[in-house]
Formats: C-alpha cells, structure tokens, sequence
C-alpha cells in the first residue's frame, strides 16, 4: 500500500476529490493500454514470503522492530503485526534452474534472519496460521507501529462501525469478536507475482482463478487459530471475516467483501481495477497532485498513485497491481492463495507447479474457463480451503463429451493437472533438473495424502492422546514444526508425532 501513507483525519471533500481522481486513473489506465504502452514480455515471477517470531517455547514474540533493526536488510519489511515480518526475493527470469537460484537464496535469508532474532531469543517460523496464538495477542496495541496500518485499521473499524464477528465452523467451531482488524495478522501468506503483458493478462489471470482451488488442496498449512481446529487452510475465511468492512445488513444485501474470490471470468486486467472503482469505497481517500492525463499528453509515465493505494485495499486471491520499472508501466497477477511453509522447499515446490500450471492453461486452445462456470471454480475454492487434501474438486470432464464432473483434488492434480504443469514449465524453458525435483514434491504429497495442515492436525491429535492439554499440545506441536522447518526436508516425510515424549504437567 506504499510505504509514504500518513495517519490524518479525512473530510468529505477528500472522498469526493479520490473519486474523481480514481476516474482520472481508470481513465489514464485505458489510454496506456489502448495506446501500447506496456512492458514486452520478460518472463518475470517474483516472490514475497510472511513469516511469524516466535520463541523457544513456541509462542509469538512482539518483536518485530527489534529483529528488523538487527537484520538491517531492504528485502525484509514489517507486516500487520508485531510478530510479523515479511521477506522479499528479488524479480527473476522464469527459466534454466531458477527454483534452485530462489530456493538458495530464500535459505540463506531466513537463515541470516533466524540467527538475528535469536539475538532477541526469537526465531523465524513460516506458516499459515501460527498454532499458539491467542485472542489477546490479535488487538490493536500489537499492530506494528507504522502509520500506514494504524490508518488502515482506523478506516476499516469506522467503515464497519461494530465488532467484527468470526464465525468459523470446521472441525470445531469458533465464534468471537474482535474490535479492530488484528485477527487478520494472523495469516501469513506466500504471494507469487507473475509480470504478463495486457494481451495475455487475461488469460494468466483465469487460469490462476481456476487452479486457485488445487493450489490449497496441495498446499493447506493453516488448520488452528485461537485453540481450535477448523478448515484445512483457515486463512481465507479469516481475511474475509477480520477485514468485513459490511455489518449484516449490507451482506444481506448482497455487498462485495473486500476479501473476495470475484465473480466473473474477465477479458482484460481493466475489468479488475473498473469493479474496483465500481464496487469498493475508499478506504485511505489520499491524493497526490500528478495529473495522470498530462502526464500522459506529455508523453510521460502516470504514476496512478490513487488507483494503485485503493487496488491494495481491496484484498483479491488474484490481485492485479500496475507498476512501473525503469520508466515503463507493466502489469503484473499476484497470486496470494498460499499459505507460508512448511519449509523452502516446500514453498519452491507450490511456486513451480503455479508457475507451470498457469502457463499451460493460459496457452490451451480450449481454455478451462470456457468450460468450467465461474461459480463452480469458486465452490472449489471454498471446498479446498475446508477440506485441503481431502477435497471434492468439479473440472471439465475429459474426452468429448465435455461438461464437468467431481474429481477427488489428489486425482485431479496427479493424472492431469501435474502434466499440465510439467508442460508449463517446458515452456517457460525451466531445466528437467528443476522440473522434476519441485513437481516431484507435489506429486509425493498426493501420493501420501499429506501437507502442512495433515501433519499439524495429525501431531496434535497425537500429543493429545499423550497426556499433554490442548494448550500444551498446540505449543509442541508448534515447536516441533519450527524444528522440522529448520532441517528443511519437505513436509511430506515428516514423521507425525512429537520427537520425544513431552513432560506432563
């Protein structure tokens, strides 16, 4: 949301005057688009990771300023919460062994990372929702102190005007509420950004609606929040839940959440960011003084500062962010499906077969969004979501016949969707080597019926039946985690159970 927002009070007249500038941009937006304007194809992807501190015991740790301060790196930046942080790889060329290059390159981060917040006796741990968190560290006073979330939280409250409800019913079932939108720190995600060209926009970002759904049956890592056992990957309902800017009667209503999957197949990134302007209120009503339209007359570059702020407040699986590089504008998907962890190369492996998957369907003759309807990719959605592994995915039945039909998610991905990607990635020219490694990652954990949700439930349950409490067992099982994280292999070997009996009592 850009790092120069300041906290201050808005009049009528700034929500009035963002409104018309947000015209101007959606306005100097087209002209770019209609007139060519954009980057030539770079076969860029790019990578940001959020991450939790915790300490030995495996609790979370309000230390992010101070663990910042001693990493000392541009790559890392805070996040919602104290306990947060987040890690930024460079852009890469998709092609040769780049998940090999990312994955040293993330080890050696986090490593560095980890050895700096151990000098505050904390350490890093990367997950979908940290196990150990309670409602007393989700308030206000432990958002990071950065003015930017201070304004946002203030602006989402006052749009809401009432408690925010979270009403989660899985496993078990929570219900709570909370007066700020702190609970939504809890979720820490993996967001993988691909750089498309306007005429294949479109394409790349269907095809990332439509597999969204397989990316979390494969990937869910997110099973606890608050003490209680609830979907397979709980951030979605979560997000949704703790940034709901609607009290019931506007839901009743049929308001777009700002957390939201979307509800139609699209032709154009302008699709996306005109539904934003259409549907979605200003949240931080900033202007800046560029006049998007001369800028252009003048043949220059609009920053359209307000059309990019107000696109980072609207919380889409599938973002489009516009961005400008080295004087040229260029549009990019930000995939942000994924939860954080198990472990690098776990996360390597999730990218990989986004990345391959996203191209071979973008390329189909036939494209899975023309016959696959818009609602059935976002029932997947929430069915891979609750039941991760386990889920009941509709998709475009094979053969002639056509229509869809039900496929068990680890069906689904083995005997079609893991060609798919394999062909996805031959044609971004990523080496064999890399190929087969990361894709072989997913095709084990299908073949095992595990990911980081599976083991995370399964160890629990298991320290449970030895004696420990909930608390207890949540805590060991955390620390288990944060130890196998740390030796790296991918989570489909972990071995379930804590790695000695933990004492009673």
């Amino acid at each position: 949301m850009g790092e120069k927002v300041v906290a201050g009070p808005f009049d009528l007249s700034d929500r009035q005057r963002y409104r018309d500038k947000l015209r101007h941009n959606l306005t100097g937006l087209e002209r770019l688009l209609a007139e060519k304007r954009f980057d030539r194809p770079q076969n860029l992807m790019g990578l940001e990771i959020e991450l939790n501190l915790t300490g030995e015991d495996g609790m979370p740790k309000m230390l992010n300023g101070q663990v910042l301060e001693r990493i000392a790196s541009r790559d890392f930046q805070t996040e919602l919460a104290m306990f947060n942080l987040e890690v930024n790889i460079a852009p890469h060329r998709l092609g040769g062994r780049v998940f090999d290059q990312l994955a040293e390159e993330l080890r050696t981060s986090l490593a560095y990372a980890d050895r700096k917040a151990g000098e505050v006796d904390a350490g890093i741990v990367m997950i979908g929702i940290l196990p150990t968190l309670d409602r007393d560290d989700l308030v206000s006073s432990n958002l990071s102190d950065v003015d930017r979330y201070a304004l946002l939280n203030e602006q989402i409250v006052a749009a809401r005007g009432e408690d925010f409800v979270l009403d989660i019913d899985g496993v078990e079932h929570l219900t709570c509420t909370s007066k700020s939108i702190a609970p939504e720190a809890a979720c820490t995600s993996v967001q993988l950004h691909l750089q498309v060209t306007p005429g294949r926009f479109a394409a790349v970002w269907n095809a990332a609606q439509a597999v969204a759904a397989a990316q979390v049956a494969v990937g869910a890592n997110s099973p606890f929040l608050f003490g209680r056992e609830l979907w397979r990957e709980s951030r979605p309902p979560l997000f949704q839940q703790s940034t709901d800017t609607r009290p019931p009667e506007l839901q009743a209503q049929g308001v777009r959440p700002r957390t939201w999957f979307g509800e139609r197949w699209i032709t154009s990134a302008y699709d996306l960011f005109e539904e934003n302007l259409r549907y979605f209120p200003a949240l931080l009503p900033i202007c800046d003084d560029e006049d998007p339209l001369a800028v252009l007359d003048g043949g220059g570059v609009p920053n359209l500062s307000e059309l990019v702020l107000h696109n980072g407040t609207i919380y889409r699986w599938n973002r489009p962010v516009y961005g400008i590089a080295d004087g040229v504008p260029h549009l990019r998907v930000e995939n942000r499906v994924l939860p954080a962890g198990p472990t690098i190369t776990d996360v390597i492996a999730n990218a990989a077969f986004y990345y391959g998957l996203v191209r071979a369907l973008a390329e189909e003759s036939r494209p899975v969004w023309s016959r696959l309807p818009f609602e059935a990719a976002a029932a997947n959605f929430d069915e891979a979501c609750r039941h991760g592994i386990d889920a009941r995915l509709t998709w475009p039945r094979r053969g002639r016949y056509g229509g869809t039909a039900e496929y068990d998610a680890v069906s689904l991905v083995r005997d079609e969707l893991l060609p798919l990607a394999a062909a996805g990635l031959d044609a971004w020219g990523v080496e064999p080597a890399d190929r087969d490694l990361y894709l072989g990652v997913i095709e084990e954990r299908c073949r095992r019926r595990t990911n980081g949700a599976t083991w995370q439930a399964a160890t629990f349950h298991r320290a449970l039946e030895g004696g420990l409490s909930r608390d207890e067992a949540l805590a060991a099982t955390t620390r288990r985690y944060r130890e196998l994280m740390h030796v790296g292999e991918p989570v489909h070997t972990w071995p379930v159970g804590l790695r000695e009996p933990a004492p009673l009592g």
